[in-house]
């Protein structure tokens, strides 16, 4: 009841708050509320057609209403309790800084907005609409609405659209691009396709030499005199089209001037140094002419590319040293129609430090913060070469009764070093916007779990980084190696160990040797946001100690445990995939689903997936209504002699991971956005384990997924999103139940309190 009472006061006190802004009102002035339109005849659009038109149409009208949040002014409250004839003070800058002032119903110009909404329809191929605009007052309003009634008549579409029939250069050339034209026979006519129509045009004339056409040289005329609601579309070149506009153009000289700086008024071609097809200008030396041979795509002799051109700025930017990318085209010989080429770097400071403090907080009752030292060198042997040196260390404290007291530090180094080129007998594809990269690097970590283990981490791995398209990325690392030793453990966590006859918890100290090959393949064009559906999939398979396993004969099940350097090897296969699903649903919002398929498979020398290699589930990124790290394997259930006594349970991790997520995304208002989600999986071990009981995977495995939903808010500040879920799980194979959670019920504060986990994160879940 006293909840209820809050809610009202709440409530009452923001219905107050919205209605006040009315009061300072001179007489007879009424607020401008908004903007709403109206098809009179539907019979001509679709239902989501019109719904789109109402939202453009209505976005075109002005003013702009007083900004609102749940129907409250909150920008004409403040400017209206702040008003003040100071020109300084804190009233003063509230006012300014935070406030608006009222939008009145007098400035809106009915006949200029429905002009503008009728322009909009034509465009839109509604050549015959008709608009009205009048004003409204609701009952019980203070404000004034204006209202568009729109009939938008029949829409226009092409009957036959014909491109330039002459055969010069530039005719024939633009004429060879309409098979990939955005005008199609039957679409409707839209001014937008027709404005972007001649922007490809003037992108695929540029890739076959005409340096000087501009989209502004192309005239579409249309003839809507045609029967039945048609039209007539033709491309044409102006008649005022520059000569120069239709001669295609080849490169001559192509120089680079990798040491750049804005005091260098002169081109100082008597110092050009010949590599190959290009000119490297660089007194100083500062790096060698090979370093560009990756990036200058162009040659001498070649028809002008902008793509390639473009691409050769990417390029340079990629290779690393340099900040900025300047580019001039000098028309050398107008007579022939060619170009000479330069390339203007401005190098970035080579060597850099960095410090950085990162808090953080899991659904595991953790609060940490990390702080790193970083030293980069970008240019390290003058070839580009990237060199990073990174120092960290970090705490994470538990708060809580839940494991309360086993805290975790670490420290560590990670030096790393890449090359701005593939060191490989072996030529892989490669997209020219992007530079591939040979990478090499290591890390060596101290991890101490207070009162309970140390542990000491090193890792090396070489490879490379390449892209065969824009939306392809591949990984291969030659060899990926790991060992993690344990330096210390407390007779607590080995009493924990025999206490408990827990497998689980010495498998966290074991020792582990893994080293091998390992790929991944990521696609992902979620950046593109002019799509409906995007998609995101990443697949990865890695294997360690495959070859030497078979020439030493390992065997661990028949005694033929083998070592190196005294540790025993682990061999495995590991496959892993993740797909995600984003669908948009209206504007600024989406469904996005994800699905996470994970299988490792121990062999030979191993019985097990070393610990560092297994799967983890639950936590503010996977299965959200759980703690992180708190699921699984299986169905198996910790009986109390595990759960008491050291009050210590270690992260339950296994061989195989299965999981599932969908998310609702509305956008609610301003930066805002809201989340409804569901989660569901679990993780297995792959062959049952003496006191693990339920945790091998099986036939069952359905029926042993987690599942929880919840709903959270979604922070958007440009740099960062800043995310609050609240999860509540619903169905819980490993709990005392077997299934279903006793007394699920929402409205219950009881429930809510021992069942919600609230995760507080950076970002997306996915």
């Amino acid at each position: 009841m006293d909840k209820i009472k809050y809610f009202l006061f709440v409530a009452i006190t923001f219905f107050i708050a919205a209605c006040s802004t009315t009061k300072y009102l001179k007489s007879g002035q009424k607020l401008y509320t908004g903007a709403e339109v109206k098809f009179a005849d539907k019979k001509n659009t679709s239902k989501r057609e019109a719904s789109a038109l109402k939202a453009e149409l209505a976005a075109l009208s002005r003013p702009v209403p007083n900004t609102t949040i749940l129907g409250l002014r909150y920008k004409l409250w403040i400017y209206d309790k702040t008003k003040t004839q100071k020109r300084h003070g804190l009233k003063h800058y509230l006012n300014t800084h935070f406030g608006e002032p009222p939008v009145l119903a007098s400035s809106i110009d009915l006949v200029k907005n429905s002009s503008n909404m009728l322009h909009r329809l034509q465009n839109k191929s509604y050549f015959l609409a008709e608009i009205v605009g009048d004003t409204v007052s609701k009952k019980g309003s203070m404000g004034i609405e204006a209202v568009y009634t729109v009939r938008t008549g029949p829409a226009y579409h092409y009957r036959k659209i014909v491109f330039p029939q002459a055969n010069d250069d530039l005719d024939t050339a633009i004429r060879g691009t309409s098979k990939r034209s955005l005008l199609k026979v039957g679409d409707k006519y839209n001014l937008d396709v027709i404005l972007n129509e001649r922007i490809r045009i003037d992108a695929r004339s540029k890739e076959e030499g005409f340096f000087y056409f501009a989209p502004e040289d192309l005239i579409m005329k249309v003839d809507s005199t045609i029967a039945d609601h048609q039209v007539d579309l033709f491309v044409k070149v102006k008649t005022s089209t520059p000569e120069e506009a239709s001669w295609i153009y080849k490169i001559r000289n192509i120089y680079v001037y990798p040491n750049y700086t804005l005091r260098d008024t002169s081109h100082k071609l008597d110092s050009a140094l010949n590599y190959h097809w290009y000119n490297v200008i660089d007194t100083k030396h500062t790096v060698p002419p090979s370093l560009f041979k990756n990036a200058v795509l162009l040659h001498p002799g070649d028809i002008y590319n902008r793509r390639l051109h473009t691409y050769s700025l990417k390029r340079f930017v990629n290779l690393g040293p340099f900040s900025y990318v300047k580019n001039e085209f000098e028309d050398v010989t107008p007579d022939s129609a060619f170009l000479d080429v330069y390339y203007f770097l401005t190098q970035s400071p080579r060597k850099s430090l960095a410090a950085q403090i990162t808090a953080r907080q899991t659904s595991a009752n953790y609060e940490g913060a990390q702080f790193d030292v970083t030293f980069t060198n970008k240019n390290t042997f003058k070839g580009g070469e990237r060199f990073s040196l990174k120092f960290f260390v970090s705490t994470d404290k538990q708060f809580g009764s839940y494991h309360n007291g086993y805290d975790v530090y670490q420290f560590g180094v990670k030096p790393a070093l890449s090359w701005p080129r593939l060191i490989s007998p072996v030529a892989f594809k490669t997209d020219p916007a992007y530079i591939p990269h040979t990478v090499l690097t290591t890390s060596y970590t101290y991890v101490d779990r207070s009162k309970l283990y140390t542990l000491n981490s090193f890792s090396a791995s070489f490879g490379y980084d390449w892209k065969p398209a824009a939306h392809r990325q591949n990984t291969l690392n030659l060899i990926d190696l790991n060992y993690v030793n344990s330096a210390q453990v407390s007779q607590l966590y080995l009493d924990s160990i025999h206490d408990t006859q827990n497998p689980t918890l010495k498998h966290v100290i074991n020792n582990q040797l893994t080293f091998g090959p390992n790929y991944s393949f990521v696609y992902d064009n979620t950046t593109d946001g002019y799509r409906t559906n995007t998609f995101y999939y990443m697949g990865r398979a890695s294997e360690s100690a495959g070859i030497l396993g078979l020439i030493t004969r390992a065997d661990t099940l028949a005694g033929k445990a083998r070592s190196v350097f005294g540790s025993n090897f682990n061999q495995y296969i590991k496959l892993e995939n993740e797909i995600r699903f984003f669908h948009r649903l209206g504007q600024g919002s989406k469904l996005a689903t994800r699905l996470l398929v994970g299988v490792g498979l121990p062999y030979g020398n191993s019985t097990i997936l070393p610990y560092s290699q297994q799967f983890f589930i639950g936590g503010p990124n996977s299965l959200r209504g759980f703690q992180a790290r708190s699921i699984g394997p299986g169905a198996y259930y910790p009986p109390a002699r595990v759960t008491g006594g050291s009050q210590f349970l270690p992260d339950e991790s296994g061989d195989i991971k299965i999981e599932a997520n969908i998310e609702y995304r509305p956008h609610l208002f301003s930066i805002v956005e809201g989340a409804l989600f569901a989660d569901a999986g679990n993780i297995w071990n792959l062959k049952p384990q003496y006191l693990l009981p339920g945790a091998a995977f099986g036939k069952n495995f359905l029926k042993q997924m987690d599942v929880d939903v919840g709903f959270g808010l979604r922070f958007n500040l440009s740099l960062l999103i800043l995310r609050t879920d609240f999860g509540f799980p619903v169905w819980e194979a490993s709990s005392a139940a077997h299934g279903i959670i006793d007394g699920v019920d929402f409205r219950e504060a009881r429930y809510r309190g021992s069942n919600v986990v609230f995760n507080l994160a950076i970002g997306y879940p996915f």
